[in-house]
């Protein structure tokens, strides 16, 4: 009410239902269109905010062992039978090990990062020994992300791999305003879903296809952790903008491969798409973490704009608290 916040109306079982407050933090995830489509809608100013897009780029663990170790790799020891053999088979060893066995090597990770002219491309949110999945809003969409069981004990070892985008790229369409980086992410997403033909299919394409340019060639599907089914498809062709595209190429066959020789191979699959890497909004606030046009609203977070992962996210709550 006049430019200042009030409290909040919820919606439950028992109908619609207002809650007066004298300070209001708004904590939502950065997927919350709806959050966004509200806050606007009583009045919150609200800025575009650079993101970064691309894949989840998945590889088998005991390849990431060998590029991170070498001749040590067999020293990887997780309890699994299957990803353990996995291992052996890469990297034999005389050696009888077991999760008890001294001088163990933790499940390989890696961090990678390159600038291509105006562009950065890096690894983001590595998974050892994980798994790739979906992280969709709507059935309309496609969206990937990762997660690392607790013991990291999976076959597969997964990370993002995303070139920056930001407001002011050509590959936006300045006519959407403060909403021209969300309608952006979208737009990939739905491209994502119609090239995997629906119900949660991921499209995937191998690596090499992709810095070749190549259509997938005749052969069953690449081995995946995402559950929910993949079909190879031409993510090179018209999914990400030229440039962006070109920058991922680039930084996978220069930078990345030179750190690690077999990075880029047939065993690397890309899967599409990776685009909720941080919020692509910002709802404007002071330095009293107050939003700059409806007092007493304290946006807060990662969904707000403020935090790019968990860590960063309570942080910013203990900010707003305080």
């Amino acid at each position: 009410e006049n430019n200042e916040c009030v409290g909040v109306r919820v919606l439950g079982e028992a109908g619609e239902a207002t809650i007066h407050a004298d300070a209001v933090v708004c904590a939502a995830g950065h997927s919350a269109d709806d959050v966004y489509d509200a806050l606007e809608a009583a009045g919150a100013k609200l800025e575009a905010k650079p993101v970064a897009v691309g894949f989840r780029v998945e590889h088998p663990q005991s390849l990431v062992n060998g590029l991170a170790y070498g001749d040590l790799a067999c020293r990887v020891v997780t309890g699994n039978s299957r990803t353990d053999k996995a291992n052996l088979l890469r990297h034999p060893t005389d050696e009888a090990l077991s999760r008890d066995s001294e001088a163990l090597l933790p499940v390989a990770a890696y961090r990678l990062a390159a600038d291509v002219g105006d562009h950065s491309i890096y690894s983001f949110c590595m998974c050892p020994g994980g798994q790739v999945v979906p992280a969709l809003t709507k059935p309309s969409e496609m969206v990937v992300n990762g997660m690392s069981y607790s013991r990291r004990h999976s076959l597969f070892a997964n990370a993002a791999l995303v070139v920056s985008v930001a407001t002011d790229d050509p590959c936006l369409d300045q006519t959407k305003g403060a909403r021209r980086v969300l309608a952006f992410q979208r737009s990939l997403e739905r491209k994502a879903a119609l090239l995997g033909g629906g119900d949660y299919v991921c499209p995937v394409q191998r690596l090499t296809d992709f810095v070749d340019k190549k259509a997938p060639r005749q052969r069953p599907p690449p081995a995946s952790s995402y559950r929910l089914g993949v079909r190879e498809a031409s993510l090179h062709d018209g999914l990400l903008p030229d440039p962006l595209a070109d920058a991922l190429r680039a930084a996978a066959t220069g930078a990345f491969e030179r750190s690690m020789p077999g990075f880029v191979g047939d065993d690397a699959i890309l899967h599409g798409v990776e685009t909720r890497t941080s919020a692509p909004l910002r709802v404007v606030r002071n330095a009293e973490c107050e939003s700059v046009s409806l007092k007493n609203l304290y946006p807060c977070g990662e969904g707000a704009g403020y935090a790019g992962g968990i860590v960063s996210a309570a942080v910013d709550g203990l900010r707003v608290a305080r």
